[in-house]
């Protein structure tokens, strides 16, 4: 039988502290969402004045994430790249900034972050992996 690696409350709280620390430290108003490997979501934290859509966003992007065992950037490339079927696929938060919490190459959890440029979602969402890393 095979045993598995879960984020714990304790867990998500630094996540979010610490992708909070980030986006703060760059005048970033974002959403940070927590999921568990099924795409479930654990905590999620908005900051003061971002929009009013990104939780649903962060929220889709830590899901997909999930369920696609990889960072959603991928799959926005894939998109991007051509591969427009994709668009079909039964998942919302196709872009960039969902990042898998990977133990031993297996994901544990995700983090999606949503409310600021592709490549600075991701960083604020690899700052919060950081801190359980």
């Amino acid at each position: 039988m095979k045993t598995k690696s879960i984020l714990t409350l304790a867990d998500v709280n630094a996540i979010l502290d610490a992708a909070q620390q980030e986006a703060e430290a760059n005048g970033w108003l974002v959403t940070i969402a927590v999921a568990d490997d099924g795409g479930h979501l654990l905590g999620l934290r908005r900051l003061d004045g971002a929009p009013a859509m990104t939780p649903d966003i962060a929220t889709q992007k830590a899901r997909s994430s999930a369920l696609g065992a990889r960072e959603t950037q991928a799959f926005e490339e894939m998109i991007n790249g051509g591969r427009n079927a994709f668009l079909s696929a039964p998942l919302s938060g196709l872009l960039a900034g969902g990042v898998p919490v990977l133990v031993d190459g297996q994901v544990a959890g995700t983090v999606g972050v949503s409310g600021v440029k592709p490549d600075q979602d991701v960083q604020v969402a690899r700052a919060g992996i950081a801190a359980v890393g």
